[in-house]
């Protein structure tokens, strides 16, 4: 290979060595770089190389060189929306493979056509109705909601806001300790500018302990249940979820801070360090301490 590499060729026989190697170490940025530069001097027919790349990116679905080889063919190609289906096999095989949701997201930016997004928000609802703590499933759905660019109009802005709030909220419902769902909440609510305190009628009945003993908030501000009234707005925790949730807490904690409440702040992380998150100790009493400073 450095013999070719040094005396420049360009050859068919070039390629089969590339193969070769690369089926020995997919990693090999070099090779990589020297196929892709014999394709373009041969002016070799990219789309039988397209589908020379399905089998090896399918083979060594978490190596980058492969993945950035497709990102190269597809740029000269122009031919991106076929792309969707084969990532979305390539899903399948990993639901999480970072270069996977990489590549599937440079290609809506890259070539950003309406064709590319239509269903794509359905398609993470899919992935999220399959495996709701998908954490790499909400990130694209972030993604795709606030990074696609195709949305106009304050109105429209405020009622995507809204629909991402409730949906957020009705997953937590379903798994309260999933914490992929709370920290899409708070980024929703960052993007929107919107207090965390606004989600506290939410969030407080997920914060209490399941028989109302030791409460983190006073009776008198936290959500009762009830039979007879139902909040389509704010999903009460059904009656198996394991309370309270952690999560929930430091959200209050957050709210709390966010309030300037430094001694509710304070006591509510304490609570965390000590009785609710102990694995993460450590670092709830930072939090204190950088409170009490």
């Amino acid at each position: 290979f450095r013999a070719l590499v040094q005396a420049g060729e360009r050859s068919k026989r070039g390629l089969e060595l590339t193969e070769h190697l690369i089926n020995l170490n997919p990693a090999h940025y070099s090779v990589w770089q020297y196929r892709w530069e014999t394709l373009l001097a041969l002016g070799l027919p990219l789309e039988d190389e397209l589908e020379w790349s399905d089998g090896v990116v399918k083979r060594f679905i978490k190596n980058y060189q492969g993945w950035h080889h497709r990102r190269l063919l597809i740029t000269k190609l122009r031919k991106p929306l076929p792309e969707l289906s084969f990532i979305s096999a390539a899903l399948k095989q990993d639901t999480k493979n970072y270069h996977t949701w990489a590549y599937r997201q440079w290609l809506l930016a890259e070539f950003n056509l309406p064709e590319l997004w239509t269903g794509e928000l359905d398609y993470v609802e899919e992935l999220l109705d399959e495996d709701f703590r998908n954490n790499s499933a909400w990130h694209h759905r972030y993604f795709v909601v606030f990074g696609s660019g195709v949305r106009q109009g304050e109105e429209d802005r405020d009622a995507i806001i809204r629909r991402e709030i409730s949906f957020t909220k009705q997953k937590i419902a379903i798994a309260p300790n999933n914490p992929s769902a709370w920290n899409y909440l708070r980024g929703v609510l960052e993007y929107g500018r919107l207090p965390f305190s606004s989600q506290r009628p939410f969030v407080e009945p997920y914060a209490e302990p399941t028989e109302y003993t030791d409460p983190l908030v006073p009776r008198s501000t936290a959500a009762e249940p009830t039979d007879d009234v139902v909040d389509l707005d704010n999903p009460k925790p059904s009656t198996q979820a394991e309370l309270p949730v952690p999560l929930a807490i430091e959200f209050l904690g957050d709210v709390a801070e966010e309030e300037d409440d430094k001694e509710k702040a304070i006591e509510i992380f304490k609570s965390l360090a000590n009785k609710y998150d102990t694995a993460r100790k450590r670092y709830w009493e930072f939090r204190v301490k950088e409170l009490s400073a």
